[in-house]
């Protein structure tokens, strides 16, 4: 038996749901790579990396072409995240502690992300509906391609809008994996959506205390 046969087997039934070991160990080391996140830890991308790898098989077995092509761009974007962190860790010699500095994203930024995120679900909706072989569910899949896209981006950047991409996510992620069969995604995403409102509070309350820092500096 081929690794790859073995991940899309069944590891056992619940709820008349039969839950894949590639769609169980992916998503859990997915929500370790969240967790870490919220943590400002750089491990986070690594993390990203290895459960994008374990979840093309799942999403290869559902016939989820837009879930494949977002599991390759995280482990495209997880390999540019881990670069950009490398470089914006506040260094203790500079009084940081060894973690990424956040902030929230400027009118500009957050206007580039919103058009990317409307005008890229617009072109990979289109193609998957020109190429139906592609995803059954073309415009909630392409929403889910892009926006993870959108706030991987957010992320290696350090932007708090990060956490708000992936609550938009979330809201399409959890009916649609459900409807797919993978049950134990649809599970995890709803606990993703608990620690996204605990990362969005940890990270909103990071800028406020930063600011006093920074204005104490300018002067």
């Amino acid at each position: 038996m081929s690794a790859v046969s073995w991940l899309n087997g069944e590891a056992f039934t619940a709820f008349d749901q039969h839950i894949m070991w590639s769609d169980m160990i992916g998503n859990s080391i997915g929500l370790v790579a969240l967790a870490l996140g919220w943590r400002r830890s750089i491990w986070s991308w690594p993390a990203q990396f290895a459960s994008g790898v374990i979840l093309v098989a799942a999403y290869a077995s559902a016939q989820l072409g837009g879930g494949v092509g977002k599991q390759l761009l995280v482990i495209a974007v997880a390999l540019w995240g881990w670069q950009q962190w490398q470089r914006g860790k506040q260094r203790a010699e500079d009084g940081g502690d060894g973690a990424i500095a956040v902030r929230f994203a400027t009118w500009r930024e957050r206007g580039l992300l919103a058009a990317g995120a409307v005008v890229g679900t617009l072109a990979v909706a289109g193609l998957f509906t020109l190429y139906p072989s592609l995803s059954w569910s073309p415009w909630a899949d392409a929403y889910i391609f892009v926006g993870t896209l959108v706030a991987m981006i957010a992320q290696a950047r350090g932007l708090v809008e990060f956490w708000f991409a992936w609550l938009l996510v979330d809201l399409v992620g959890v009916p649609l994996a459900f409807n797919s069969g993978l049950a134990f995604s649809g599970l995890v995403y709803i606990v993703y959506f608990a620690l996204v409102l605990w990362g969005l509070r940890d990270w909103w309350l990071r800028t406020r205390a930063a600011r006093p820092v920074l204005e104490g500096a300018a002067a």
